[in-house]
């Protein structure tokens, strides 16, 4: 027996595909009995699954977990919850591994796996190790069992364990994805007074898209912040493992702006510590861990490869502009928005100031949001290496971390290649409009001497 994957679906980070088109219960199979026998050669038993709330999940949980089964396997199966319940309960049961079900941010017939190995993140070469173990057919046989527990409790338990922080008024949105429960037991557990948005968990997504990285996803939180006069407010994408805010103006807190907040909290009690952004953050964050007595990191894009880093160098905070927040200070660092929020609530009380004013106290900067051209795979990282050859003629001051990332007089500009996508990716960030102009100048001219104009944004 073998199975083929359609080649869309392996993903550098997990493993994803549209509902009933290139993702089927057959994939689902697959995807478990290969993920088994790898736990099962390694000397493991068990592998915990969780799904979000996306109208396909259960179908392939119950697939997922026969191929499992059939790997002989065990399956610890938490049911229905968000991305960091799963990670939680691969953290604290007796399993070897977790797969959780999740579309994450994406429309509602798409449906995917994010994956864990013996504490590890599982990306990148493991991903395409399953795909050739499926089309070999090289899988173990036997018998598993499945049992299923109820981890919600024990999840927002200890989400609270140990809380420091005060009471506030504060917005919360579920947007409808997978951490709706949990918010809801969370926020009763917290001091203050919380007004809460779309908690029931629903796979159409009715009220706006899950992904609180898009502004446009924030107007209803906006909306409830500016009427009922809060302190700030938080939002979560589908599967509850990136977060969105917004202070008590209504104006967004982006992932880079949320760090330097919790930066300033855990270099109070860490001090000199290590804290880690990806390429498409701001100077102004690196600069003020920096300013803080920290130690600031810039490291490629991508969670699996952040967690990575930070088990490497010891991190205990690191983040992406993403909204992916990851604490192994009093935490697994793992990335989990509805511990990010706790952990905001305690950064505010620690600091002795309001989520607003410790927006306001950020150094203004203008940039761009992520702009993104699609290209032919194959040209893809070649187009990045002409640039980097290119500036290094020019002598230019290059980071080549992930990509290229040009500082100058000016600010700075990026250009890389997405992991999961046919796109390349740029961005720039100045002190003022003249000079964003030269720096989106400056990547337009090296576009074009690749052969690539930087078009209309293709959506993703």
């Amino acid at each position: 027996m073998t199975h083929v994957f359609h080649p869309t679906m392996l993903r550098e980070y997990d493993i994803r595909g549209v509902v009933g088109d290139t993702l089927s219960d057959k994939d689902a199979y697959a995807i478990g009995r290969s993920f088994a026998t790898l736990v099962a050669r390694s000397g493991g038993k068990r592998v915990a699954v969780g799904y979000d709330g996306r109208l396909s999940s259960p179908m392939l949980a119950a697939a997922l977990i026969e191929g499992i089964n059939a790997a002989g396997i065990d399956a610890l199966n938490v049911g229905l919850g968000p991305t960091p319940m799963l990670y939680y309960a691969a953290s604290t049961e007796e399993v070897d591994g977790g797969i959780q079900i999740t579309g994450s941010h994406n429309p509602p017939d798409y449906n995917g796996f994010k994956f864990v190995k013996q504490g590890r993140p599982f990306f990148g070469a493991d991903i395409l190790g399953i795909g050739k173990m499926a089309a070999a057919g090289d899988w173990d046989s036997g018998e598993g069992s499945s049992q299923s527990i109820d981890i919600v409790d024990a999840y927002v338990d200890r989400l609270v364990e140990g809380f420091t922080g005060g009471a506030f008024r504060i917005g919360w949105d579920a947007g409808n994805g997978a951490a709706g429960t949990v918010i809801e037991k969370l926020t009763a557990r917290l001091p203050g007074e919380h007004h809460l948005l779309f908690t029931d968990i629903d796979g159409h997504f009715p009220n706006h898209h899950p992904d609180p990285t898009e502004e446009k996803n924030l107007a209803d939180l906006r909306k409830l912040v500016a009427e009922k006069n809060l302190d700030f407010g938080v939002a979560f994408d589908g599967d509850g493992d990136r977060i969105g805010a917004i202070d008590g103006q209504g104006r967004v807190i982006w992932g880079d702006q949320l760090l330097q907040i919790y930066a300033a909290a855990v270099l109070q009690d860490m001090p000199g510590a290590t804290v880690i952004a990806d390429v498409k953050a701001s100077q102004a964050l690196f600069d003020r861990v920096a300013e803080l007595g920290g130690q600031p990191l810039m490291w490629k894009t991508g969670h699996s490869l952040i967690k990575a880093k930070m088990k490497e160098t010891g991190s205990p905070l690191a983040g992406e502009m993403s909204g992916h927040i990851f604490f192994a200070d009093r935490y697994y660092g793992y990335d989990d928005a509805p511990y990010a929020a706790i952990r905001l609530i305690e950064a505010a009380t620690r600091l002795g100031r309001s989520v607003t004013d410790l927006r306001a106290a950020m150094a203004p900067m203008v940039n761009t949001p992520e702009m993104r051209f699609q290209v032919d795979e194959s040209r893809k990282f070649a187009i990045v290496d002409e640039v980097l050859d290119r500036l290094a003629e020019s002598g230019a001051q290059v980071d080549r971390t992930d990509g290229a990332r040009v500082l100058t007089d000016d600010g700075w500009w990026l250009l890389r290649a997405s992991n999961t996508q046919d796109v390349l990716v740029a961005r720039a960030e100045a002190k003022d409009d003249a000079a964003l102009t030269r720096l989106l100048a400056a990547i337009d001219e090296q576009l074009a001497l690749s052969g690539i104009v930087r078009g209309p944004q293709a959506s993703h």
